[in-house]
């Protein structure tokens, strides 16, 4: 027989945000809204976890209604649970961020959402609920993470040159780079593969192509490596 609780329960959800790189400037991946409250705004995916449903679970399940993303880097970002922050009441959120490679998801609105579409993750649109919130307290997890874990490699193509590499730094701390000192940093910690490859279909003289050498990463993690940009 099921337990009776004495205590009103408020309700839960998840909201992802998702970012992605194209090129030069980070990206977050934002649906409009089909259904009260806020119809027609902007807002982070996400929906209510269902009973007996595991919060990451839900986390992608919600990713995959309401964008088409699956399989996908993700992880908890924050639990955001103010009293007012849904005028349907008092409901508490799991954020979540996650990581893809842009190339490969283009924006698509599927069941839950009107439309879904890229903006850049710096300058949105006004957002439903506290997503302002949600997105910036994602960006600041993301500009502190990118330094200490190569999680940066999941917004980049599987080969990519040196320059795309600075480029998405730059674009995931905010700050330029000083180029020579970037690939000095990032070549000596040996977890670049240079391919015997090059760019194509560039007016420039074509640059060397690389990719990330995961194996490496892990053998060097146990070894006592400290990645750090």
């Amino acid at each position: 027989m099921p337990h009776c609780y004495d205590y009103p329960r408020p309700a839960l959800t998840v909201d992802c945000v998702v970012f992605g790189f194209d090129g030069g400037d980070l990206k977050v991946l934002l649906i409009r809204r089909d259904l009260a409250p806020f119809k027609g705004r902007w807002a982070l995916p996400g929906g209510f976890v269902a009973e007996h449903e595991a919060i990451d679970d839900a986390a992608r399940r919600e990713l995959e209604e309401e964008t088409g993303l699956t399989d996908v880097f993700l992880e908890q970002l924050y639990t955001f649970g103010d009293p007012g922050r849904d005028p349907r009441g008092h409901t508490v959120s799991v954020a979540h961020y996650a990581l893809v490679k842009l190339a490969d998801h283009a924006a698509q609105a599927a069941s839950d959402a009107a439309d879904a579409e890229w903006f850049p993750a710096a300058d949105p649109p006004p957002l439903a609920f506290d997503h302002a919130r949600i997105l910036d307290a994602a960006l600041e997890r993301l500009r502190g993470k990118v330094r200490y874990q190569p999680i940066g490699f999941e917004l980049l193509p599987k080969k990519f040159t040196l320059s795309a590499l600075q480029r998405l730094y730059e674009a995931a701390l905010g700050h330029p780079l000083d180029k020579r000192n970037f690939r000095k940093k990032i070549l000596g910690m040996g977890l670049l593969e240079e391919l015997d490859e090059t760019e194509r279909g560039v007016a420039h003289r074509a640059a060397r192509l690389y990719r990330f050498d995961s194996a490496a990463y892990r053998r060097l993690v146990r070894q006592g490596f400290n990645f750090e940009i």
